[in-house]
């Protein structure tokens, strides 16, 4: 049996509760499909250290500040957990799970979402997947040959798990630094830190928030046809949070080039070096989960969906949120999903109507 809603979101984490309120405040009919088979989205899979790279009060969806959590600066996953859980249950949101889309087809004046739990007919879909079902893996030579373990950074979780092993991280993001840090203070861990460049802290009072200002002037100044002046990534690359800080002052976060190739016990770098490793950690990032909307044939070079602002240029039932910047800017954190989730919401509305 097909249910009907007029506007089906796919995905309940941040980014599909974000649309979710505006969705309710407009009295809008609608659903909300998460393959999870609890609240939280992502986050409640992340490693047990992880923290925001912004305070409490600057990491909130719109309508309700996250409150602080006692005893820390930046909120760590748990915490925002309950604080998307407790969301959920406060604006009342029909959240469905466990659903797993598999496909979202057009079907004449309206669109057909499938999922394995049965099929959904819908006027408009707001896809909010995120990225953290599709990892990224560089390719480098060898890595058929290395017998260690192979992780990306969704399978890790914590420093205990690699007790007394030699382990090699890969990344100077965020996560690589976080990673690192968790590791570096473990004893019995022996970490090499490997980078493509050499690691840019942030100045330690910049955190997300000034990220968040400085990306929002950005797309504001490309938008009136300014000049671009923001050069956001000039910043840094790493917010120092907490435990980071304390692992770069204690001088155990010294960063190594990039390695040439995996050999079969470890790494080796151009000129010949090599460092033996139990397991190599790849802090390498993610790409757009958006499988389910092949059967649309939106796609273009590298898989890239065209967008103006959220919305689909070749699907205008259909928009995208919370995939980063190219759906709005810091469209992909806590405090910048909510502007391009209201504006998505007005332009369903306007299509609805």
């Amino acid at each position: 049996m097909t249910r009907v809603a007029d506007v089906v979101v796919i995905g309940g984490g941040q980014a599909g509760l974000a649309a979710g309120y505006y969705l309710r405040r407009k009295k809008l009919d609608f659903v909300i499909l998460d393959a999870q088979s609890t609240p939280g989205g992502a986050l409640q899979h992340t490693w047990d250290s992880l923290h925001l790279f912004s305070q409490a009060a600057f990491s909130s969806l719109p309508g309700r500040i996250m409150p602080a959590q006692p005893g820390q600066e930046y909120p760590d996953a748990g915490h925002v957990v309950k604080y998307l859980t407790d969301y959920e249950q406060r604006y009342d949101l029909p959240v469905h799970r466990p659903a797993r889309v598999r496909a979202v087809h057009q079907d004449g004046e309206r669109l057909r979402v499938e999922t394995d739990t049965g099929d959904w007919s819908t006027r408009a879909v707001v896809s909010a997947t995120g990225t953290w079902w599709r990892p990224f893996l560089p390719a480098v030579p060898g890595q058929g040959v290395f017998t260690g373990r192979q992780l990306h950074t969704t399978c890790y979780r914590r420093p205990s798990d690699f007790a007394g092993q030699q382990v090699v991280v890969v990344g100077g993001g965020n996560s690589g630094a976080q990673i690192a840090a968790d590791l570096a203070t473990h004893d019995g861990i022996d970490l090499t830190w490997v980078t493509q460049r050499p690691p840019r802290f942030l100045a330690d009072d910049i955190d997300g928030r000034a990220l968040f200002d400085a990306a929002t002037a950005r797309r504001r100044a490309l938008d009136e046809g300014r000049t671009d002046t923001s050069d956001v990534a000039s910043l840094g690359d790493i917010v120092a949070v907490p435990p980071v800080r304390a692992a770069r002052d204690a001088g155990l976060l010294k960063a190594q080039p990039m390695f040439e190739r995996l050999v079969a016990d470890g790494i080796r770098w151009s000129d010949g070096t090599t460092a033996r490793a139990d397991a190599v950690l790849w802090c390498t990032g993610f790409r757009p989960a958006l499988s389910h909307l092949a059967p649309l044939g939106l796609r273009g070079v590298r898989g890239h969906i065209t967008t103006d602002g959220t919305r689909a240029v070749g699907e205008p039932r259909l928009h995208l949120l919370g995939y980063g910047d190219w759906t709005g800017p810091a469209s992909a954190t806590l405090i910048g999903v909510g502007r391009p989730a209201r504006d998505a919401v007005r332009q369903i509305t306007e299509l609805l109507a």
